[in-house]
């Protein structure tokens, strides 16, 4: 069977087709990504912004075709933090049901840190618990505390031997678009920001019910995590194969948000594996990523199997 999982979050909208490789894992047939930018202006007017509805709407006829080529047979869209919070939601879903073919699905925090969880530690060698997978996406960030893959004690929402014994998830309010558009006001980000934005986040970070200090596993996945990964190895290119199961020191997570809490625009474009669209919200993104560091006391380590990944396993395991 052939499956097709799409995740359209605040900043990107991606696509992941996939097949069993016959191992319990994946066999991946195509993979497409575009920075639709459709948490656009959200947090201020707490709606979808016409230009972020047609940026997503040719990107669902793009998918439609993928999907049509690749005869996928099983289709499952998940919409995240943006169209949680939309009060014109039914526009984004009447087009997306138009050009797809199917309702994107809104999944709570809950469901969106489950599905991380299975696609991060898809593949993870053995490793010591509590896992702790982070999810740092453009409108909110997703925590999710578990132990191995393999183990058979169902997740919160049922699911048997898919996303290992779950113990916690939390979703926090906050991510790098929404953190950006709320708190930073020029750039480079002036050190009042800053300072507001850090107290925000450690706000944030004391109502997750998560002890960060307590965790011997810390996972990172999506683009603020995989972005930072490619600064660390210092890439001339974006190489995924590099990216994935790379692991940033502590300090060097903490290390690259204080340089973009000084960068300009002009320094972050002359960074090759940082795409324009991902360049301007990068400051905050990492901002969260080292106010976690802060906490915890093991290294980071990114994956670059994530929520599209749970979502293709759970397509054909259910």
């Amino acid at each position: 069977m052939k499956v097709a999982a799409i995740d359209c979050g605040t900043n990107t909208m991606r696509l992941l087709i996939a097949q069993p490789d016959g191992a319990g894992g994946l066999d991946v047939l195509a993979r497409a990504s575009s920075f639709v930018r459709l948490g656009q202006g959200i947090d201020a007017t707490g709606e979808f912004h016409p230009d972020a509805l047609a940026r997503a709407f040719a990107t669902s006829e793009d998918f439609a075709a993928l999907i049509a080529e690749h005869g996928a047979e099983r289709v499952r869209f998940v919409a995240t933090s943006a169209a949680r919070d939309a009060g014109n939601r039914d526009a984004f879903f009447d087009g997306v049901q138009e050009r797809l073919g199917l309702l994107p699905d809104v999944v709570a925090g809950t469901e969106e840190a489950e599905l991380s969880y299975c696609g991060a530690t898809l593949g993870l060698p053995s490793s010591p618990e509590p896992i702790l997978v982070v999810d740092i996406g453009g409108g909110s960030t997703e925590f999710v505390l578990g132990g191995s893959p393999s183990s058979s004690v169902p997740s919160a929402s049922g699911a048997q031997g898919l996303a290992g014994r779950i113990v916690h998830c939390a979703s926090l309010d906050l991510g790098a678009v929404r953190l950006t558009e709320r708190l930073f006001t020029a750039d480079p980000v002036p050190a009042a920001d800053w300072q507001r934005a850090t107290a925000l986040v450690d706000a944030g970070l004391d109502t997750i019910g998560v002890d960060l200090a307590s965790v011997r596993t810390w996972l990172g996945v999506a683009g603020t995590h995989t972005s930072l990964a490619a600064i660390h190895l210092d890439l001339p290119s974006y190489d995924r194969d590099l990216v994935h199961h790379t692991t940033i020191p502590r300090e060097a997570v903490i290390g690259l948000a204080d340089r973009f809490a000084r960068s300009d625009a002009a320094e972050r474009a002359a960074i090759p594996t940082l795409p324009p669209k991902r360049a301007d919200v990068i400051a905050a993104g990492s901002l969260i990523a080292a106010r976690i560091a802060a906490r915890v006391r093991v290294d980071l380590r990114v994956c670059e199997s994530d929520i599209l990944d749970g979502i293709a396993l759970r397509l054909l395991q259910t």
